[in-house]
Order: C-alpha cells, then structure tokens, then sequence
C-alpha cells in the first residue's frame, strides 16, 4: 500500500529536519509507537501496537540522508511489516515555516483484508499518518502535543460513528427577566 500526507510547521527547515531526525522521539507524536531504538549505521529498532492490538516489530535503516532536505529508509528482512519511505523538508512559500512531505509504502501482513479490517474499526494508516504528523507540528512548534479531552488520539471511525450533529438548544418555556428588568 502506499500513502501521502504533508504538513506546513512554523518551524525553520533545519530546525524541523533535527527534530524529525530524533527517531527515538517519535512514540512522542506517534500514537502507535510503542519504542524506537537507535542501534548504530543508520539503523533503528521499531516496536509498534497494530490493529487488533497486537504488537508488531522491525527493524529500519536509512537510505538516504541529504540535511535539511530529505530521509529516506526501508525496512530489514524479517519486518513484521516490510516498509519504506521518506520525508521531504521544503521551505514553505512567504517564509512562512516548513513543508513535509511524507510518502510510505508498505505491506500489512494480512494485506488487503488487515487494511479493510483497519478501517473499519477506525485505524486508517493515512489518517493515522496525517493524525501523527498534525502531532509532530504540535511538538516541534509548543514543545508537547495538546490533548483534548474529545479525542486525546485523534480521528477514530468507532467514536465519530456515535456522534451526531450539533442540535439548537431548545426554545425556553419563559424568559426570565434579568435584574429587573422587563422582557
């Protein structure tokens, strides 16, 4: 399968490649990171939670490296999900921050039918990709990722399914005059 997803940070590009480049930060805004290990040469220890909440591992090593413009890696034989990828840092138009641009490829083990599964029940990866990087710009521009009491994780089908559209409240029996006033 394959993805996309950007985002615009009010960060300068070397500043936002830095950070980006602290793998081991990424459980910060990834929600579905468990741990990242650096384990020398460019390579990285991945443990993530998967759909059904089992637990999946890989390990990951970088390609390419151009500072301040782009990374790119893949996964190592035995991933429990084979992937590969990279990031795009583009100085955004009027001076106005970063761009980056992420594109990912990569192979479920269940494949088509694990991704289906996934929507379903609200763990879509473009989401989960967008949801992640709209973190990222949260940390790289205050320092920590707000919560919301709504959805601390982020778009979920299962909880948007039980929401309903904003209503009026309902007309007043009376209206109550307020200091003394007259209605």
């Amino acid at each position: 399968m394959y993805l996309s997803a950007a985002v615009t940070v009010n960060r300068p590009r070397d500043e936002v490649y830095r950070l980006w480049c602290d793998v081991e930060g990424f459980p910060r805004f990834m929600a579905h990171l468990e741990s990242v290990e650096r384990a020398g040469g460019g390579r990285s220890r991945w443990r993530a939670t998967a759909p059904g909440g089992r637990t999946v591992e890989w390990e990951a090593e970088v390609v390419e490296d151009v500072p301040n413009e782009r990374v790119s890696w893949r996964s190592l034989p035995g991933a429990d999900v084979r992937n590969a990828g990279s990031v795009r840092f583009v100085s955004a138009p009027g001076d106005l921050g970063t761009e980056i641009h992420v594109e990912l490829r990569y192979e479920l083990p269940a494949g088509r039918v694990a991704a289906l599964v996934a929507k379903v029940f609200g763990e879509d990866p473009t989401q989960a990709v967008k949801d992640d990087l709209r973190r990222f710009k949260q940390v790289a521009e205050l320092g920590e990722v707000v919560r919301s009491e709504g959805s601390p994780e982020g778009v979920h089908a299962a909880r948007t399914r039980r929401q309903r559209p904003a209503q009026p409240l309902p007309e007043p029996e009376t209206v109550q005059a307020v200091a003394g006033e007259t209605p």
